[in-house]
């Protein structure tokens, strides 16, 4: 269940790359989380998109000359080991360099930041959502994947 937001300057992906990368940065989420991909999974795994206004975008020294990108995860708190978490930072950098064409050496202009909700802080449906549900939901959707003869 987590949520993502990927914000940049306009004009820093092609229209192309806007449409494809939130799919991708999703796609990885649920892979680094562990979570099963299934209809279920995918569809509450959200990724908003913030194209700011070129002129909107600000360093120390002024206003950027350079694209900035920044991926804000958020997630249940216990989703992700430490281990997921360098992970899941290593791709989601490496789609978005890939995405707007920076080389490696540009990595430093994307920023992914993990946030993490406590327990009992996250609602849906006018409910809290426990990690442990989500847990059982995952098992669920694996057994019943597992069942239909899909991987999952």
């Amino acid at each position: 269940m987590p949520k993502l937001d990927l914000t940049f300057p306009a004009g820093a992906l092609s229209e192309d790359a806007k449409r494809e990368l939130p799919a991708q940065l999703a796609a990885a989420m649920l892979r680094w989380e562990g979570a099963p991909d299934t209809e279920f999974f995918r569809s509450i795994t959200w990724t908003h998109v913030h194209e700011l206004p070129a002129e909107a975008v600000f360093t120390a020294d002024g206003q950027a000359e350079l694209s900035q990108f920044v991926v804000d995860a958020t997630v249940p708190q216990g989703a992700l080991s430490d281990r997921r978490k360098s992970g899941l930072v290593e791709e989601f950098s490496k789609l978005v360099r890939d995405a707007a064409g920076l080389a490696e050496e540009d990595g430093v202009r994307v920023w992914v930041l993990i946030h993490e909700v406590p327990e009992g802080n996250w609602g849906a449906a006018g409910q809290i959502v426990r990690f442990e549900q989500l847990r059982a939901a995952a098992k669920a959707e694996r057994e019943k994947a597992e069942q239909a003869g899909a991987p999952a």
